[in-house]
Order: C-alpha cells, then structure tokens, then sequence
C-alpha cells in the first residue's frame, strides 16, 4: 500500500486529458459530453442544485483529469445558479496546488493528496486552519493488448512487472500460459509500449507495479518511465494507436482509449477471480481504500493487492483541495454551493457516463459532511 501522494503531478484521465487554459463559465456550454460524444450532463435535473447564497466569480485549477466531470457539473450548475461564474483553469495538479497556496483560487484539483509541507504552506492561507482532501473522481487505468486469437487474457502484477521490464518476451511464455490455461498464446514476441511523455497514468501504473509486485518491478515509481526496454509513444492515444496496429503489443490507458475491439486484461488479485477493468470495479476498489488523513482530510491509501471480489486494483483518485477553515468569505458561500453539488447523488450520478468512477458512498458520505462544515 502506499499514499497517493507521490509524483501525481499531471495525471491524464482517459480521452478527458487536455492541455491549456479552460474556463468554464455560468453562461454554460453546449459542448460538454463526455468522451464519446454523449451528453453526459442530461443524467441530473439542475433543479435539485442548492445555490444557497451562491454569487460571484468561483476559480479553481488543477487537475485535467477531471476536466470533462467538471464541464458537466458546471453545466448543470450554471443552469440553477445563474448567478454564479465557475472558472476552472485544468493546467495540471502541480500547478493546482500551487496556485491555491498562493491564495489565487478557492479549490484546487489534484491527482494526490496534499503532502505534509504542502499541508503546512497552506496555513497561511487558511486562516486559523489548513489544507484538506477531498476524494471526488475516480477512474481505472487499463492495459490493452493485441494478441491474435486471444479475446480473454488474465495477468498478474508479477507478471506485468516482467513483461514491462522486458523479462517477458513472448506471449507464449510459461508465466503467461499458466495463467490463461485455456488461451491458444501464439509463439509471437511481446511489443510492449511505455508513454514516451511525462504522466500521471505512467506514475500510476507504475505505482501498482511497485506496490503489488516488489520483487519484480525495481523502479520507483514516477511519471517519466524508468524500466528498460520496450517501446514508447506520445499521450495515452499514442500507446492506444499503437496497440490497435501492432501484433503482440501491449499497453496501458485510462479506460476510454480502451475501446473500438480492444481487448483489455483482467487482474489477478488477491480475489478469487481474476478482475476486469470497469467503472464499477474501479469503484470497488476505492471503496476498499483507507481514509488515512487526519481531523476533515480525507486523504486515501488505496489497497494495490486488494481480496475484495470486483476490486480492479489499478486506479486513479482526484482531489478537490479546500481550506477546512478560513475560505475567502466572498467565494466561500459558491465554494461549498459547487461543491456540495459535486459530492451529491446527482453530480456523483454524472460520473460513469463521463468514462469516470463515482465515489463509493460510505466515502462520499464523508466528503458531503465535510463541505458542510466548510468555513
């Protein structure tokens, strides 16, 4: 196990990732689906959106990640609170984080948890408090293959580990074939294809080998790709091409770049059977995490070896950064208004269309209680 709170500092969720400023203003947009082109906002009726005393600009940055759930919360928002401009800027969790300790923003989104001295920097902001997490977004990263004649494929960590660290080479190995004892494994050589870019989704998975497998994976775990070997593309739609074209490749994505017939693996974990990568099993598995923050901080440590059954072990968690006490008076009252929409039935129900995780209720139950204590 380990806090996620180590390198995650430009995280891409899924075909949600964008780069640049986006301000997403209460005059809303019509262009805020989800990443197939659905309208993932039509889910929730804005009328159960308690503005409250809402008003004003509302800034917030951060994480990309959670750049299309939070188009579709300011579209149903801004079409209850029209009095209300809800500006979120995705440059990234670092720069999030940044620019809320320097006091430039109401709420940050990061991809992990604030660290101790972060927590400490953000005192000064927060008045007579401090910096806390709030668990939001979820999502799993799933890992794509091209295997002729094999539609189902299970792999473990170790497994992974090797086949990533170019200690595996060919589908047929026995590793493999002991796993899959029902697979026809062609004799074909493993192409196996790392991010070329620095990323939150390298550092992830990279994160699951090291903790799940530590024998096997002597890497640290880190958003620039470290293991020897392999093969590298640009972006999570690079390593999704080259699955698609290449014969015996192999990859991991956030799971909406997983699609148009590609097969993906299912985990081996600690379960009695092997587990797929889906929305509701990423949320499974969150649910399985341990809230390890102290006082109103919700900060998560996930379970990389879960045994819970439908537990998918590789995922991806969002925070939003908020000050438990001492907000800005003047944003303070949009802050928990926006907020406590996110966290509700009806912003969590937005999720899953939008290719992400909703949060699992007993820790969503906790963030609602405390953006209700939010001063």
């Amino acid at each position: 196990m380990k806090l996620q709170r180590k390198n995650r500092r430009a995280l891409a969720l899924g075909a949600l990732a964008v780069s640049g400023a986006l301000a997403l203003t209460a005059c809303g947009s019509d262009d805020t689906g989800n990443s197939d082109g659905g309208d993932a906002s039509a889910a929730a009726p804005a009328g159960n959106i308690d503005c409250g005393d809402a008003k004003g600009q509302l800034q917030a940055s951060g994480s990309s990640a959670q750049k299309n759930a939070i188009d579709a919360w300011v579209k149903q928002y801004s079409a209850a609170c029209k009095g209300v401009q809800v500006n979120y800027n995705p440059t990234g969790s670092g720069a999030g984080i940044t620019a809320f300790l320097q006091g430039q923003t109401a709420f940050a989104g990061s991809d992990s948890a604030l660290e101790a001295e972060e927590i400490e920097q953000s005192k000064k902001i927060c008045k007579d408090g401090q910096g806390i997490d709030l668990p939001m977004v979820g999502g799993p990263i799933a890992v794509g293959y091209n295997v002729p004649g094999v539609d189902n494929l299970v792999l473990d960590a170790s497994t992974l580990a090797k086949i990533f660290d170019s200690k595996i080479t060919n589908w047929n190995d026995e590793a493999i074939a002991k796993l899959n004892p029902d697979a026809e494994l062609p004799d074909l050589k493993i192409q196996a294809f790392h991010r070329s870019d620095e990323s939150g989704t390298t550092d992830n998975f990279t994160t699951y080998l090291k903790e799940a497998a530590p024998k096997d994976w002597a890497y640290e775990p880190s958003k620039a790709w470290e293991a020897k070997g392999g093969q590298s593309a640009q972006g999570s739609s690079g390593v999704a091409q080259q699955v698609k074209q290449t014969s015996g490749a192999i990859s991991y994505m956030e799971l909406s770049y997983a699609k148009d017939g590609m097969n993906t693996v299912s985990i081996k974990t600690e379960a009695a059977e092997p587990v797929a990568a889906t929305i509701e099993n990423a949320t499974a598995a969150i649910g399985a995490a341990k809230v390890v923050g102290t006082g109103k901080d919700l900060a998560l440590e996930l379970d990389y070896t879960p045994s819970a059954a439908g537990a998918y072990p590789i995922v991806l968690v969002t925070y939003e950064i908020v000050c438990d006490k001492g907000n800005k008076a003047e944003s303070l009252p949009a802050t928990k208004s926006f907020l406590n929409y996110m966290a509700s039935e009806d912003g969590q129900a937005l999720l899953a269309d939008a290719g992400y995780a909703p949060m699992p209720e007993e820790i969503i139950t906790k963030v609602r209680e405390t953006i209700s204590g939010l001063s």
